[in-house]
C-alpha cells in the first residue's frame, strides 16, 4: 500500500508482543489492509495514516466511492478488536464512534474495524483542562450502560488479577516500590470484594480517546472493553495529564482534589475511585518501568504517592 506505520505504534507493538511476533504482523500489513478495504464492499481509497495514532493499531483515513468518509482501523489479535467491535455494535454511537457495517453484505476481515471518520487531530487535550475534564465526564457517563446478554468481556476483577504478578515482581527487584505496591494491591483486594455495578465500560478511558466528531461534539475512540463499576473506568482520566500535575507546586493537591470532584460530578464513590486511581497509576508505572520508559514510569508513581 505504500505507506509507513508509525513509529510509535512498531514500538508498543515489539513492547506488547515481541519484536518477532510485531514484525511478523508489520510484515503481513499490506495485505491486511487490502483484503479490508475490499471486504467493506465500499470500494474506498486511503488518504493517508493517522499520525501519531496509537500504541495497539493503525488507523487509516479512507474515503468510499461515494466519497463518504470513514476511518479503517487494523489490530493485531492480541488487541482484542472483535471486543472492541463489540462494545461499539452495542454503544450503536451513543457516545462512542459509530461502527460502519460492510455494504451488500460483505463479511468484515478479522482485526479490522471500518468506523465512522472523526478529527484523529482534535482531542479532548486540545481544550483547557477545567473543560476537557467537564466534556469527559459527560462523554463516559453515556458509555456506561448494561452489557449485551451473553456477552464475552472480562470482568474488572479478571483484568486487574492478571496484572498483580508483574507488580509484585517489580515490588521484589526494586524494594523502593515495595509500599506503594502494597498499598496498591490491598486497595484493589478490598475493592473486588464487592462491586457495586456491573456495567460496560470503556476500559482505557482518559482524554485523548475522546475526538471531535460531526453528529456529536465529543465521541470516545479505543476502547478496551470490560464490565464492571464505574469507578474503575474514572480512575485513568484522573491522572490525565500528569505531567502538568507534576510540574505543579500544587500537583499533589489539585490530583487529590480532582478525585473528588469527578466522583461528585458522577455519582461515584470517592474512596472507590481514590482506591482504582491508585491501584492503575502503580500498575500503570510498574508496567512502564519494566517496559525501559522510564521517565513515563517515575513520573506515573510520583502522581501514585501523592495519593
Amino acid at each position: 500500500m505504500g505507506f509507513e506505520p508509525p513509529q510509535r505504534l512498531v514500538r508498543a507493538l515489539g513492547e506488547s508482543y515481541g519484536d518477532t511476533a510485531a514484525g511478523q504482523w508489520l510484515a503481513g500489513l499490506d495485505a491486511l489492509t487490502e483484503q479490508a478495504l475490499a471486504a467493506t464492499g465500499r470500494a474506498p481509497a486511503v488518504e493517508r495514516v493517522a499520525a501519531p495514532g496509537g500504541r495497539s493499531s493503525l488507523v487509516l483515513l479512507v474515503r468510499g466511492s461515494d466519497g463518504t468518509p470513514a476511518a479503517l482501523k487494523l489490530a493485531p489479535s492480541g488487541a482484542a478488536p472483535a471486543l472492541e467491535a463489540a462494545a461499539l455494535a452495542h454503544w450503536n454511537g451513543w457516545g462512542a464512534v459509530r461502527l460502519l457495517d460492510p455494504a451488500d453484505g460483505a463479511r468484515p476481515v478479522e482485526g479490522a474495524l471500518l468506523l465512522e471518520r472523526l478529527h484523529p487531530e482534535m482531542s479532548l487535550r486540545s481544550l483547557p483542562e477545567a473543560k476537557a475534564l467537564l466534556e469527559a465526564a459527560g462523554t463516559v457517563r453515556r458509555l456506561w450502560v448494561e452489557p449485551p446478554a451473553g456477552h464475552s468481556f472480562e470482568t474488572v476483577a479478571e483484568r486487574t488479577g492478571r496484572r498483580t504478578d508483574a507488580m509484585r515482581a517489580a515490588a521484589a527487584a526494586d524494594p523502593a516500590l515495595e509500599p506503594l505496591v502494597t498499598a496498591a494491591l490491598a486497595a484493589r483486594d478490598e475493592l473486588v470484594a464487592h462491586s457495586p455495578e456491573t456495567l460496560l465500560l470503556h476500559g482505557n478511558f482518559r482524554q485523548s480517546k475522546v475526538l471531535a466528531g460531526e453528529r456529536a461534539p465529543w465521541l470516545t475512540v479505543g476502547p478496551e472493553p470490560l464490565v464492571g463499576e464505574r469507578a474503575y473506568d474514572l480512575a485513568r482520566l484522573v491522572r490525565d495529564r500528569v505531567e502538568d500535575l507534576i510540574a505543579s507546586p500544587a500537583g499533589a493537591t489539585t490530583a487529590r482534589r480532582r478525585v473528588k470532584k469527578l466522583a461528585d460530578s458522577l455519582d461515584v464513590d470517592q474512596q472507590r475511585l481514590h482506591g482504582w486511581t491508585l491501584f492503575r497509576a502503580v500498575e500503570s508505572g510498574t508496567r512502564a518501568l519494566r517496559a525501559g520508559r522510564r521517565q513515563e514510569g517515575e513520573v506515573t508513581l510520583e502522581f501514585a504517592g501523592w495519593l
